[in-house]
């Protein structure tokens, strides 16, 4: 006897149907929001071929609130994939510097900012954030570990040196007293890590190639003479070393032309002759060049080179008419892809060029576009010159006095050596 159904009740083969086609109408509704969020469909292929979109945050409330997470699909850090120069600068006033010009015993007066009276501190707390990886912080200990019995230096000018006190900072308070020391020195500085065996020193050659004003630094620009053929003096400091990270930009750019010389300066000086700066800039990095690939063993040793360090002279590159230079600026330019004046894009390319052609191969410290936007990071009117601080009357004249070359330590330059250890 059939016994007919409830009324109103439907059968399970339909509600298992009309339970599908909602799921379906949901999925397809998900996509096409997905498909709209995203500014293609090659970003959405280009993440999967990143190793996986990743649930990221700056903030470290969004664990808690995971029905609203920050997509991050930026992979991790591959030095091969990585466009380090590509991204931007986030402030972040939980980042706390791993030192300070009041905890590092070894930073020159010339970039201790706070020390010196400077009165902001955000210049601190900016963080570089590449558009397609994450750059692991700094980590001293692994730094140390890969430094472990082996030499570490860094030549070049001022601002390499910088980067030196940077490095040496960023490492130095994780070891004790009595396992550490440093001996500066005219030409050469050491310090060493003595529990791991390694030493992280700097060597002053600001052109790289020899000069008349290596150690007597002569202040007329106008009677530097350039060596352009010679490397050997300074080159016989450099052997034996594990890391060499080199540099040299600044000093080259005293005006459109300068004075070389071949030969001996035992022979007189009268010998010169005036080059373009870009030909000169040339031949001396050829000159460079040649010892490294002559010299240099790849497999025992690794070369680096940190690109040019930007100068920020002109308020008008970064439309700030009414201001002096970089005195007083405390925040970075957030036009993307910012280029001022105090970056030649020829002597950069000169880089490369040489670069390119060597047998021994040298990584780039990509920090000229990272730098560029940091109007804020230089030592401004917080420094000293000729041995003094500078003085009230000397701060109230930020366009004669500041320096906008040099940068404020702790800041910038932490952050080329943390892009320096990734690569390491």
């Amino acid at each position: 006897m059939h016994v007919p159904s409830p009324r109103g009740k439907i059968p399970l083969p339909i509600i298992i149907a009309l339970a599908c086609a909602v799921v379906f109408i949901a999925v397809l509704y998900a996509e096409r929001v997905s498909f709209l969020s995203s500014s293609s469909i090659f970003k959405l292929n280009k993440s999967c071929h990143r190793r996986g979109t990743k649930l990221k945050s700056n903030d470290k409330k969004a664990d808690e609130h995971l029905d609203d997470p920050i997509i991050d699909d930026r992979f991790d850090f591959d030095p091969e994939e990585c466009n380090v120069a590509n991204g931007k600068w986030v402030f972040n006033s939980s980042i706390k510097p791993l030192y300070s010009d009041r905890t590092c015993p070894y930073l020159d007066r010339q970039v201790s900012c706070e020390k010196n009276g400077r009165p902001d501190s955000d210049y601190r707390h900016w963080e570089w954030q590449p558009e397609d990886c994450t750059l692991p912080r700094f980590n001293p200990e692994l730094a140390l570990k890969k430094l472990r019995g082996k030499r570490l230096l860094f030549v070049g000018d001022s601002l390499q040196r910088g980067q030196w006190q940077s490095f040496v900072c960023l490492v130095e308070w994780i070891i004790p007293e009595d396992k550490k020391s440093m001996r500066r020195g005219r030409s050469r500085s050491v310090f060493k890590a003595k529990e791991y065996n390694a030493t992280i020193e700097f060597y002053w050659a600001p052109y790289l190639v020899e000069s008349n004003t290596d150690l007597h630094i002569i202040g007329d620009t106008t009677k530097r003479i350039i060596k352009v053929d010679s490397v050997a003096k300074h080159a016989e400091n450099w052997m034996g070393v594990d890391i060499l990270v080199f540099n040299s930009y600044v000093w080259w750019m005293s005006g459109p032309r300068i004075k070389t010389l071949w030969g001996s300066f035992s022979n007189g000086e009268e010998g010169f002759e005036e080059l373009d700066t870009t030909i000169a800039y040339r031949i001396g990095l050829k000159t460079w060049a040649n010892w490294v690939d002559t010299t240099i063993n790849p497999n025992r040793t690794r070369v680096f080179f940190t690109t040019m360090s930007p100068t920020h002279t002109r308020n008008e590159d970064w439309n700030h008419k009414d201001g002096i230079k970089c005195f007083n600026e405390t925040k970075p330019v957030m036009k993307k892809k910012f280029w001022g004046s105090g970056s030649d894009k020829k002597m950069m390319s000169v880089v490369a060029n040489v670069v390119e052609k060597m047998k021994v191969p040298v990584t780039f410290i990509n920090i000229t576009q990272i730098s560029e936007y940091r109007i804020d990071g230089h030592a401004s009117v917080y420094t000293e010159t000729g041995g003094k601080l500078l003085t009230d009357e000397q701060k109230a004249d930020p366009i004669h006095n500041a320096d906008c070359i040099h940068w404020c330590l702790p800041g910038v330059p932490d952050t080329w050596n943390q892009i320096f250890l990734a690569y390491l």
